[in-house]
Parts: C-alpha cells; structure tokens; sequence
C-alpha cells in the first residue's frame, strides 16, 4: 500500500474516526502516556487502520469492540524507520506536535486516504 499524504479529512473519515476515538480514546491516552513515561518516545502515534498494518503494535482490535477502525500503537521514530516520515522532515514534525496530554496524534491509512490527525482527548 502506498502511504502518501491527502491533505483533506473528509466528513466520512471524520464520523468514523471521531466515533471510534471517543470509544477507545482512554485506551489511547494510557498507551500514550505509557510511551513517553517508559521514555520509548516522546512523540507516541496511534496508527488508525480499516484493515491489519505493520505500523506499530496492535492496541485495540476494532472487530472485537464493533469499531470501523483497528489502532495500533507506534510513535515517530518507528515511523521514520519504516519510511513514513522522511528523515528530513523529522523537524517540520516535531515542529507541528501538539500537547500529547491533550491531543492525540493519529496516523489514518485507508485506500482513500493517508495521513497524520491531531484530534483533542474527550475532556473527562
């Protein structure tokens, strides 16, 4: 599969994905927490997949939660070794990183579309 960047989230990736989210979204935030106090990296992604990918650890499988999306747990420097982000472009990376204590930053891969997502954790 190609993984290249299509700059638009439409509304159907969007319900979807914000559905999902919600549901697995204390999971993530515990995973994401997890990675960056075990000081594996600071820059933890979640990789959001209709189907099975080898991005990262498999963290919630959606047919057992009847979500459209499997997560799988991953973060930058993984990514990059995999040729996900340019080694050039690790800056302009970091440089876009938002507060993972409140956004989380998803890598959405489907046929249609590819790319990284900031979405902000549900407020408790």
């Amino acid at each position: 599969m190609d993984y290249f960047n299509d700059p638009e989230l439409n509304g159907k990736y969007l319900g979807t994905i914000t559905k999902d989210f919600a549901t697995a979204s204390d999971t993530i935030k515990e995973a994401s927490y997890q990675i960056r106090k075990r000081e594996i990296s600071q820059y933890p992604v979640f990789v959001f997949a209709r189907q099975t990918v080898q991005l990262g650890s498999l963290l919630i499988n959606g047919d057992e939660l009847d979500l459209q999306w499997h997560v799988f747990a991953s973060y930058l420097e993984i990514l990059t070794q995999q040729g996900i982000v340019d080694p050039d472009k690790i800056e302009d990376f970091k440089e876009t990183w938002k507060d993972p204590d409140e956004f989380c930053c998803l890598f959405v891969v489907d046929e249609e579309f590819t790319n990284f997502v900031y979405i902000p954790y549900p407020e408790d």
